[in-house]
């Protein structure tokens, strides 16, 4: 008898119901649906979920469905033209407060949906958009950070008195000419108390200051920036440049984008949906930096934005805060800025040490710490508002000729009162939780570090040809399982029945781990599953040819089966590391298809082996265990116990020809 153990069989059926159950979310299709989330300073609450169902009597729209998720809404509708209807639509309705975008919405149910069964998301190339990958310059960033110690060594030996011939960039560093020895060793003291000190506790200087060549009337000191600095700048560069990219895809109205760095100094920026390439481009390539000014305190915001009446040297802007009417309140600014956003070296969100509440820790170059200390010796109890400056490039056809023109934005992010003197590094306070001080952190930081970002590749992928892809894929998959399953029916019999069975619940498998995983499926990836498919006989073929090998070596049908699993299993151990290791090489060198591609390659490996060795073990042991075979149908020999198979043993014996001869 083959012994099979009872927990394998508990085991096999197990996992075979979950992938079951976890592949059932592919049977549902997405429906086409608009998605409202809120901008700075409004909300998604049930108010909104009212104002949206009131357009179905006003606009004569067709819901399906309208819910609250979490921080945005969803209106399901039963066509993608009463889609695109409802979008502009509600565009208009809801203004600028609100962020309208195309979605597509899961129809999978409730159900499923609570115990993690989700349909897996499709890639850009499967339901159309754009694709761009942005290239940080980080050429601009080293001379930015340059001329920042530039500035800060030169102010600092001029608050020290200590006369210097020229403070100028070099390769990687900066190099201070002094006249003096005396000089050069005052410099170096004062460079190392005043610039040099570490950004964070713990970390080393951001320089390394060492004498340089000398002459009889000139005394150089270099202070060469370290490697640990410049990875550092480099990776908060692209931290901020991402941020950044965020806030202005969300002006796109572009449902779930794919914002993501890739590598040292790229950014991938996916937007499912996008056709217009130049509007992409024109908001991604937008400018953003930030300005520090005083609250004219002396003049009513609420009777300046009704009558537009205000003093010279102040001006109206608005904050993210909304008055009791639902709008952004105002606020009356003077118009000279005490520090520009050029001066913010660094900004993160920190609990405030006296009172635990949050707050961000601002740090300011040389130069505008001077200029802030100088302001708030002064104005101690007086406020001081954040204002964060959008300018997005426009291009307009009037009277047949391009005209090229800027869009600014101007949004006062936060406001608070000056609590006591500091120079260049303070704490803004007064947030209402971490969450806003994150964000307002990352928005300093994106409007003053992010280096300019080259887009050097884009694709463009309209909605049909994703709808072709996915057409063309789903076929590719059906003939490659087709064609599998009639090869090893036809060649294997009962065995290659068996050996179907497993392939059909590979595929079953396979999808529910996408599923789970939420993996984006893609072309490559739909490529990885018919690879998959057409290796995973692989195993049952070396099985099937191992047990014909001990049937023709004179073993009995019970003891070949149990030889024909133990011995074959080290080859396909040994062959389907090979295919693991090839694609954990593709997925740590390639880039985006290549990795969707390799996921899903590696992803089937592993299924196609627990489906080819362990579930077609378990069916086979049900077959045959138990009963007294005289021989096996395994295709290929005379191992039968069929009617005929021995006149079908003579025909080919007597019929053999010596080809080689």
């Amino acid at each position: 008898m083959n012994d099979f153990p009872r927990w394998k069989y508990i085991l096999v059926a197990v996992i075979v119901l979950l992938g079951i159950i976890y592949a059932l979310p592919i049977l549902y299709p997405q429906q086409p649906a608009v998605q409202v989330s809120a901008n700075r300073g409004a909300t998604v609450d049930a108010a909104l979920k009212e104002k949206v169902l009131g357009t179905r009597q006003t606009k004569k729209i067709a819901f399906k469905d309208v819910e609250l998720n979490g921080d945005r809404l969803l209106a399901r509708f039963p066509n993608t033209e009463v889609q695109l209807a409802a979008s502009d639509t509600l565009k208009t309705e809801l203004g600028d407060k609100y962020i309208v975008a195309l979605n597509l919405a899961s129809t999978v149910p409730g159900w499923l949906r609570a115990i993690g069964a989700n349909r897996m998301p499709l890639g850009l190339d499967l339901q159309g958009g754009v694709h761009f990958l942005m290239e940080v310059d980080q050429k601009a960033a080293l001379t930015k950070m340059q001329q920042r110690y530039v500035d800060d060594i030169r102010n600092a030996l001029r608050t020290a008195k200590i006369r210097y011939e020229s403070v100028n960039p070099a390769a990687q560093g900066i190099v201070v000419v002094l006249r003096s020895e005396a000089d050069r060793t005052a410099a170096a003291n004062e460079i190392a108390k005043s610039v040099n000190q570490p950004e964070k506790l713990g970390s080393q200087p951001p320089l390394e200051i060492a004498d340089g060549t000398s002459t009889a009337t000139t005394f150089a000191l270099n202070a060469r920036i370290r490697e640990a600095t410049l990875l550092e700048q480099q990776r908060s560069i692209v931290a901020s440049n991402l941020t950044t990219l965020r806030n202005r895809v969300n002006q796109l109205g572009v449902s779930e984008p794919l914002i993501q760095q890739q590598g040292a100094n790229r950014i991938v920026v996916e937007l499912p949906g996008v056709q217009d390439t130049a509007e992409a481009k024109k908001i991604l390539g937008a400018q953003a930096t930030l300005e520090y000014h005083a609250v004219d305190e002396n003049t009513n915001p609420i009777e300046a934005a009704k009558t537009g009446i205000v003093p010279p040297d102040s001006r109206l802007y608005y904050t993210q805060r909304v008055g009791p009417d639902g709008k952004p309140m105002p606020i009356v600014l003077k118009k000279k800025i005490i520090v520009g956003g050029d001066e913010l070296v660094d900004a993160a969100a920190i609990p405030d040490p006296q009172t635990g509440l949050p707050a961000v820790s601002v740090t300011l170059n040389a130069l505008g710490g001077k200029r802030m200390l100088d302001y708030t010796r002064e104005n101690v109890g007086h406020r001081m508002a954040v204002v964060y400056i959008e300018r997005i490039p426009e291009t307009k056809i009037v009277d047949g000729k391009e005209v090229r023109s800027a869009k600014v934005n101007e949004e006062v992010i936060n406001d608070a009162t000056i609590q006591g003197v500091f120079s260049n590094k303070f704490q803004t306070t007064g947030l209402d939780s971490l969450k806003t001080a994150s964000e307002l952190s990352l928005l300093l930081r994106a409007g003053s570090l992010a280096a300019p970002a080259d887009i050097v590749e884009q694709n463009v992928i309209g909605p049909s040809l994703g709808q072709d892809n996915i057409r063309k894929g789903g076929m590719a998959v059906i003939l490659g399982l087709l064609a599998v399953l009639i090869a090893a029916a036809l060649y294997y019999h009962l065995f290659g029945l068996i050996a179907d069975v497993a392939l059909v619940l590979n595929l079953v498998l396979l999808i529910a781990v996408l599923n789970v995983l939420q993996a984006t499926l893609t072309m490559p990836g739909i490529a990885g599953i018919v690879l998959t498919l057409g290796m995973a006989i692989d195993a049952n073929v070396l099985i099937c040819e191992r047990i014909r090998e001990e049937l023709r070596n004179g073993s009995t049908p019970l003891a070949s089966i149990r030889a024909g699993y133990d011995k074959a299993w080290s080859t396909i151990l040994d062959a389907n590391v090979t295919h693991l290791l090839a694609a954990f090489g593709l997925f740590a060198f390639g880039s985006g298809p290549i990795k969707g591609f390799a996921v899903t390659l590696a992803i089937g490996i592993l299924t196609s082996m627990f489906t080819s060795v362990t579930v077609t073990h378990a069916i086979t042991n049900l077959i045959h265990s138990g009963r007294k075979l005289k021989g096996l149908w395994i295709g290929g020999g005379h191992h039968v116990s069929p009617p005929g198979a021995e006149v079908m043993e003579k025909f080919k014996n007597e019929a053999a020809f010596d080809f080689l001869k």
